[in-house]
């Protein structure tokens, strides 16, 4: 069993926040994959279902962002999952809009999220990093993840979560590269996947 982990914080008023593109993406892999409702279990709300064949327990801690390790550490004890099978959602500032990276252990690098998680968990667990931008001053990274996505942001996010979602049986296969490589396809801009398939003709000639 794997499980799969979204950060964000709880309540409507977060809901949009760039800081909560974690809850965003296990929401749509949940809808994308039919799986249960959410329930209220380990403070967080949890779903479960296969993907690819692959039992998994997708969970959203409602603790906000700082105590967030509370709720994974109570599933994945209560479930026997060891720390190399749970993968975490997250925004990521050091990495563009729209950008994803994949990575196993590691610091926090400054967030919240992961931090708590680290303390109740250690840190060799998956991470799945989602880019949403650094601003252009210090004083204003608050504002930036706890603000929302904005209208022109809309397009990038929603073709980020839908590829993140379609490929999620490669996360559920451990096919962790295949994961991050298809994603990244999918959100190249059109005339650098023209060129890449250009490219693969030439080669093949």
């Amino acid at each position: 069993m794997w499980l799969i982990v979204g950060l964000g914080n709880p309540g409507a008023e977060y809901q949009h926040n760039r800081h909560n593109i974690g809850f965003m993406a296990v929401d749509e892999i949940i809808r994308r994959h039919n799986l249960s409702a959410d329930e209220k279990k380990f403070q967080g709300l949890i779903s479960q279902g296969t993907i690819g064949g692959e039992k998994v327990l997708l969970l959203k801690p409602q603790t906000y962002m700082n105590l967030s390790g509370q709720s994974v550490q109570a599933a994945a004890s209560f479930y026997k999952i060891p720390p190399d099978r749970v993968i975490v959602f997250h925004d990521e500032m050091d990495l563009a809009a729209g950008k994803i990276r994949v990575k196993f252990a590691g610091g926090a690098a400054g967030h919240n999220g992961l931090r708590s998680i680290d303390q109740h968990l250690g840190q060799n667990y998956w991470r799945v990093r989602l880019g949403v931008g650094r601003p252009d001053r210090k004083e204003r990274v608050t504002g930036h993840v706890l603000g929302d996505f904005a209208k022109a942001d809309r397009q990038w996010l929603e073709k980020l979560l839908a590829s993140v979602a379609d490929h999620a049986e490669r996360l559920a296969g451990a096919d962790m590269d295949g994961f991050m490589s298809k994603v990244a396809h999918d959100m190249m801009p059109p005339k650098q996947e023209k060129k890449e398939k250009e490219d693969d003709k030439t080669s093949a000639q």
